[in-house]
């Protein structure tokens, strides 16, 4: 069972910069993980995700402002957030699939795909 805790969400003006981690419990070098997001009233949606081979695929609205990365020494995930809009807003949520099955991009970015999910963090950007 691997447990994922995130940290780094917070306040921030529109053009701002915010860096998300996610620590996980366990060994994931083998795990496919992903960025999730969800504002109120809204399910939950595919922000990024990274495949073991460290291929990316991203969200339309995020693409060019948002990069997902992994370290494997340190079993973390990384979502650095640059020129933050207020759309932004919503709570971010890590997740892992330990089968790592590939597919398209919107597979990627389905919440059906991931089986480990952290608790959240809130990320608030202002105008």
């Amino acid at each position: 069972q691997v447990k994922l805790v995130e940290s780094g969400g917070g306040s921030v003006q529109a053009g701002g910069s915010l860096r998300l981690s996610c620590a996980a419990s366990g060994y994931t070098s083998t795990y496919c993980m992903g960025w999730f997001r969800q504002a109120p009233g809204k399910e939950r949606a595919g922000v990024a995700s990274i495949e073991t081979d460290g291929d990316t695929s991203y969200a339309d609205s995020v693409k060019g402002r948002f990069t997902i990365s992994k370290d494997n020494t340190v079993n973390t995930l990384y979502l650095q957030m640059n020129s933050l809009k207020p759309e932004d807003t919503a709570v971010y949520y890590c997740a892992a699939d330990d089968s790592c099955r590939d597919g398209a991009d919107w597979f990627r970015m389905a919440t059906f795909r991931y089986n480990f999910w952290g608790q959240g963090t809130q990320v608030t950007v202002s105008s």
